[in-house]
């Protein structure tokens, strides 16, 4: 496979200092090399610089650092709408508002194949808010509503040429949601998946039902993965810690069933913030689910089965 590395190293979508660092930290925890022992060829197309941020305001007074927001979704969309012509774009992050562009480019890129774009949301939020919703105005917690459409953000950022059918998305992990985005998930047909219904039924029956959903459809999936659907104890490094996430154990599983659907044809990793890590523990773990999503196994399938 040809894999495309491009950074985002954006840091405004959220209150804290340090996610800008994720993509180098990823970078440095072997990422490349991962990927490469794994037989694939890749190729570090560097980090995505903006515009200059044209000025623009929000009646809502808790939006914050919207004139950055907007010329880095400008950006971040056309970089990976070039990225999806061909091979799998990874996108390095930065706080999660690097999906808004990585959702709008690549969701662009689908509509002119003909395919429809699946989205696997990974994360302990669902970003669902929108710029009148936000009472914190960090506007990481806004890429999914934007890129499926919700209302609010026309004239603030830029236009999504081909919005994504919310009903073809899934939130996985969540724990944390706001009750603005509870009733937005459900009035939009959000598949929500949260961790009682992990616990409850096991990642594996739900990831397995989302992508025959995809499946069904020939539809190209987007996986958008958040260092925050790990539990803080396994990974420390970012800046919205929730309790109650993802173990090591399902998190690897996740990302082996999707390697194994065939599905998977982008990636986003998220939220890594390195100032907050312990000796670079996070930036490995998720480098080494990187792994998992493009092959690498433990065990052979005929060692697993003895």
């Amino acid at each position: 496979m040809h894999c495309k590395i491009i950074g985002a190293p954006v840091e405004v979508g959220t209150d804290r200092i340090g996610c800008a660092l994720g993509p180098q930290a990823l970078r440095a925890a072997g990422l490349r090399e991962a990927l490469e022992a794994l037989g694939h060829v890749v190729e570090d197309l560097g980090d995505i610089v903006p515009d200059a941020p044209v000025p623009v305001s929000h009646p809502n007074a808790a939006v914050r650092h919207l004139p950055a927001i907007a010329a880095w979704t400008a950006a971040i969309a056309e970089a990976s709408f070039r990225a999806g012509d061909s091979g799998f774009p990874i996108f390095l992050g930065g706080d999660h508002s690097i999906s808004a562009g990585t959702l709008a480019g690549l969701s662009r890129r689908a509509a002119e194949r003909g395919r429809p774009l699946f989205v696997l949301w990974i994360d302990a939020h669902p970003d669902f808010h929108t710029l009148d919703t936000t009472t914190s105005g960090n506007l990481h917690g806004v890429p999914l509503a934007y890129a499926c459409g919700r209302p609010g953000f026309a004239g603030y950022l830029p236009p999504v040429e081909a919005l994504i059918d919310p009903k073809r998305v899934c939130t996985l992990g969540i724990r944390s949601v706001d009750p603005a985005e509870q009733a937005a998930l459900a009035d939009a047909g959000v598949m929500t998946c949260d961790m009682s219904a992990i616990d409850r039924h096991g990642i594996a029956v739900l990831i397995e039902r989302f992508l025959e959903r995809a499946r069904r459809e020939n539809g190209l999936l987007h996986v958008s993965l958040d260092v925050d659907f790990l539990d803080p104890a396994v990974a420390p490094a970012v800046g919205t810690t929730v309790p109650g996430g993802a173990t090591f154990r399902e998190a690897h599983l996740a990302m082996e069933l999707l390697h194994e659907s065939n599905l998977v044809t982008s990636l986003d990793i998220v939220e890594l913030n390195p100032l907050l890590d312990d000796q670079g523990r996070t930036a490995a773990l998720m480098v080494d689910l990187a792994g998992s999503l493009f092959g690498r196994r433990i065990l052979g399938r005929a060692a697993q089965a003895a």
